[in-house]
């Protein structure tokens, strides 16, 4: 009886170890297929999340270079007139590594050493003055009638900073001739208001490839004037490059249901409302995610009356026809500058034991909407609490405005100038003074003749960097500043140039938007004490990562340093100013730049404790990426760097030694 059990535990032993070992090959498979980072958020999901997991807190202190590759953009006779902000996240697919510069050049290059493969240059003028000049990256179609070796089978879509939409072969970096007009497509042309001028049309982040579709949005001058530009989101045939469908945000069909919620004068002038940063697809329900910015202009909204509906919004729109599905609001009749700057993420999450396909929209209010996909009902509670109302003539702010009620605010609602922070007495008493003469009445708070304090910013809450969301474990993370800003609207007649003039001479560092065709100029600044250091308590910037079972907040960082001053807070307490997304691995790691003082860093998901800090040759304004060229190789963990200068960068990829 005993030889028998013995037998039998002998069986029972191999077969769990035949389970354990298939267990084990199918995540090394998942991880081999998976290794690939085939659009800018690492998945469709857009979840900036690898499932690599070679680097962890044990050993990611062994990363180093591994190779690095200069653009060439700062070298003479390349570098633009006007500064570049290197800001792409490169894509792999097939083998290859792809990304873009801010003037229009794609590069191939080998995964594993960084040479270049190919090179494409798309020939941007460098002697305009884009107000972004910037590009997020490309994004790739496979074209599933195409021969195996056949031309353009896998195709590279480039969006340049001048709005022209480009496809090319990807193995050869030649443009695809059946797309467009010899392979672009023109994308000032065909809109409901031309731009006004040619800098004021742009595109800085990557196409949405779905469903046979190549879909754009347009990055626009909004605070110029009343109509700077219209902000249709258009798809096109990936393959000829014709247009499928258009969706305008300012509602111009009597068939759309928001048609009535603008007036008549309102849908023919204003402009904007268009969506520039990154869209998410969602194949298996045929919608397209799309975060609408605010519209035109930003801060003065007399002649566009209500809450105007689509404007500052996630929209989710029917990949097949453009038709909104649903939209929910996060800013009303915005005032601002509180567009939808962080691209969404899809999720699955877990509620009252059941699954829920959901949608993550961070705001720069420094809040985390969490929407059903199917619906856009929130799956966390929001409310409507009133605001304050404007005191600019003929201004009607919308009363309530949407608050996240179960989590928490990432970024904080309410300073005063009790609360002014400085390096020394002498600052803190001068951002005492500034805080205190402007009108602040928390989060909201409308723009005015006198001057009001912007709490969070225009900078954010959070950014253009957005959520980065590990699946596993159901943490987001979301980088997010908390700084405030002034904002004042000025009678004209207004010397712009003189005023101009005097706030560099003084260094106070007023940025003047004319808003032609309104009353007024719009001033604005952050409010930064005399040594430069910002007015509100520190940390300035900060990673904060939300648990999404129960909506609480799980930890947070501070992000970045600061130059170190007398008194006050120590360096690594302060965090800074940042502009960057992170990403997550399975190896339970976050990392993230975004900050001035030129370092990826990596932080523990579960605690948000620093564990490593790499030097970058420069600014890491950007979204890191990881991957694995090949079965069997190494992990790799890229961001792009732009140097001090503001012309060309540097893509830097670390490895384990």
């Amino acid at each position: 009886m005993t030889s028998v059990l013995r037998r039998i535990g002998r069986l029972v032993f191999v077969l769990l170890v035949g389970v354990a070992l298939a267990h084990t090959r199918s995540l090394r498979a998942d991880d081999a297929s998976r290794a690939d980072w085939p659009v800018h958020g690492g998945d469709a999901d857009g979840s900036r999340y690898s499932p690599l997991r070679d680097v962890t807190p044990a050993n990611v202190t062994a990363l180093a270079v591994a190779w690095s590759f200069d653009t060439g953009e700062g070298a003479p006779g390349l570098a633009s007139r006007e500064e570049t902000k290197f800001e792409a996240t490169p894509i792999v697919v097939d083998g290859t590594l792809y990304f873009a510069t801010p003037l229009g050049r794609v590069f191939a290059l080998d995964p594993d050493t960084g040479a270049q493969r190919w090179l494409y240059d798309a020939r941007v003028g460098r002697r305009h003055d884009f107000g972004d000049f910037a590009n997020r990256g490309v994004s790739t179609w496979l074209d599933p009638q195409a021969a195996p070796d056949a031309a353009c089978r896998r195709r590279i879509y480039l969006a340049t900073i001048d709005a022209r939409l480009i496809a090319l072969d990807a193995a050869r970096g030649k443009p695809c001739a059946d797309f467009g007009a010899h392979g672009t497509i023109d994308l000032r042309k065909g809109l409901r208001i031309a731009p006004f001028e040619f800098p004021a049309y742009q595109e800085t982040s990557p196409p949405l490839a779905i469903d046979g579709l190549v879909v754009v949005g347009s990055s626009i001058a909004d605070n110029s004037r009343l109509a700077p530009a219209s902000g249709e989101v258009r798809a096109f045939d990936a393959r000829t490059g014709a247009l499928r469908w258009r969706w305008d945000p300012i509602p111009q069909s009597r068939d759309d249901p928001a048609f009535g919620r603008w007036t008549d004068d309102a849908r023919r002038v204003t402009g904007g409302a268009n969506v520039w940063s990154i869209m998410v697809g969602d194949p298996a329900r045929g919608l397209i995610y799309a975060p609408t910015s605010s519209p035109a202009p930003d801060y003065y909204g007399v002649y566009r009356p209500g809450r105007n509906d689509y404007a500052n919004s996630i929209v989710a729109l029917r990949a097949a026809t453009g038709e909104v599905a649903w939209h929910f609001q996060t800013v009303h009749h915005d005032l601002w500058d509180y567009d939808n700057a962080s691209p969404p993420v899809l999720a699955t999450l877990r509620r009252d034991g059941k699954d829920v396909a959901a949608v993550l929209q961070a705001t720069k209010t420094g809040q985390l909407f969490v929407l059903d996909r199917t619906s856009g009902e929130p799956v966390f509670a929001v409310e409507e609490r009133a605001v304050p109302a404007s005191d600019v003539p003929g201004e009607a702010a919308w009363p309530t405005q949407p608050f996240t009620a179960q989590i928490e605010p990432l970024s904080p609602h309410r300073v005063s100038a009790d609360d002014a922070w400085g390096a020394t007495p002498e600052d803190r008493d001068a951002c005492r003074r500034m805080m205190a003469e402007l009108r602040n009445e928390g989060i909201h708070t409308p723009p005015s003749t006198h001057g009001t304090l912007v709490y969070p910013s225009n900078i954010g809450g959070a950014h253009w960097g957005g959520v980065a969301y590990d699946p596993v474990r159901r943490i987001a993370v979301v980088p997010v500043n908390r700084i405030a800003a002034s904002v004042q609207l000025i009678p004209k007649p207004f010397d712009m140039d003189a005023a101009e003039s005097e706030s560099d001479r003084t260094g106070a560092g007023y940025e003047y938007n004319e808003m032609k065709g309104t009353p007024f100029v719009m001033r604005r600044r952050l409010l930064l004490g005399p040594s430069g250091l910002p007015c509100t308590p520190p940390p300035f910037g900060a990673l904060v990562a939300v648990d999404l079972d129960t909506g609480k907040k799980r930890w947070e960082a501070p992000l970045g340093n600061l130059p170190a001053a007398e008194g006050g807070a120590t360096v690594s307490e302060r965090g800074a100013i940042n502009l960057g997304g992170a990403l997550i691995t399975a190896g339970g790691l976050v990392f993230v730049g975004g900050t001035r003082d030129a370092a990826l860093r990596a932080y523990d998901i579960e605690n948000g404790r620093e564990l490593w800090r790499g030097a970058i040759p420069g600014f890491g304004r950007a979204t890191p990426m990881s991957y694995r060229a090949r079965d069997g190789g190494r992990q790799y963990v890229v961001i792009a760097a732009t140097p001090p200068s503001g012309h060309g960068g540097t893509l830097v990829a670390f490895a384990l030694r």
